[in-house]
Formats: structure tokens, sequence, C-alpha cells
């Protein structure tokens, strides 16, 4: 899996905060805090197979985040896909974001943030050629979140959850 280095970061997301995170590669034995942060703090749910099909697949591209306590408050979870590009026939690998979730007690102290560009770092190494995802349209924190690091709106994909809402469909080029 490598070194210790290559798998875990310390920060304190709040300059005055004591709380330091832990940022790492998710482990068999964190699935059931991500599935809990999933639970509470999104309205799609997925079953534990699909956690554990990722984890996997692309070890490198799912990561937690833990508070001092080793508590899991968020993650994040990738997968890559072979699909054809935009502007020929030949298939590129897309790296495309699956889920990003922060507990409601440590959100807007930068964690998604920082999950993020770890996160898309580490689909690098799997040579892929750009960055998709699906966000809800009424999530404007998290557009926000993906326009500062270059995503952009391709395109709405009508009634794409379950309850019914539009997704933007968002892209950014490597």
């Amino acid at each position: 899996m490598g070194t210790d280095k290559d798998t875990q970061c310390k920060y304190s997301p709040l300059a005055d905060d004591n709380d330091p995170i832990i940022i790492r590669i998710c482990t068999i034995e964190d699935l059931e805090g991500v599935i809990d942060v999933n639970e509470k703090e999104l309205p799609e749910d997925y079953p534990y197979f699909f956690y554990k099909s990722i984890l996997d697949s692309y070890p490198e591209s799912f990561l937690v985040a833990c508070n001092s306590e080793g508590t899991i408050i968020a993650y994040i979870m990738w997968r890559v896909e072979k699909t054809p590009s935009t502007n020929s026939l030949k298939l590129v690998n897309k790296g495309h974001l699956v889920s990003i979730a922060v507990s409601k007690n440590y959100q807007r102290r930068r964690i998604a943030s920082t999950l993020l560009s770890n996160s898309m770092e580490k689909v690098r190494k799997y040579k892929i050629n750009e960055f998709v995802l699906e966000v809800r349209v009424s999530n404007y924190i998290a557009i926000n979140l993906y326009k500062k690091f270059n995503f952009f709106i391709q395109n709405i994909k009508e009634r794409y959850y379950r309850d019914g809402e539009n997704a933007y469909f968002m892209t950014c080029k490597i």
C-alpha cells in the first residue's frame, strides 16, 4: 500500500483549530464509518458491496478524513471509467467522482477541499484524461467548490436522482 507518508496527512482545517484532521486512504475497516457519514449527510445510499468494489478497484482514490479520536467524519471516492473521448472515437480514462460527504459538525472547515485536492492527485495515477462528476443543481456549495477546482458544467442530466432532481454533469480537463 505504500509508506505512511503516502497514505496519510495531518492538518488543521482552521488556524485556531485544536482538532487536527487526518486524511488517509480508506481501509476495509473504515467502510462502516463511511456508510454512516453517507447515510447521515446524503440522500443517496449505496449498498456495502458498492463501497467495497470501489475500495478494491481504486484504493488510492478512496480517502477518509478522521478527527483526533479516529472517527471518520468525511470521505471521497472515485472510480475510473473508460469512455469515448468527447472529440474522437478513442476510448479515454476518466476519473469519476462517485461520492463526497462531510459530517455536519465538520462542514465549512475546508475538509471537502482538502479531500478533493488530495484525491485528484491520487486519481491522476490511473492515467486519466479528465475528471467528471454529477452534482445536484440545488447544491450551490458543492458546485462552487468544484468550480474552484476548474470543473465546468457540461450539461444537465434530467431527473438524474431518485427523487427526480436534475444533476449538472461537470468536467475538468487535465
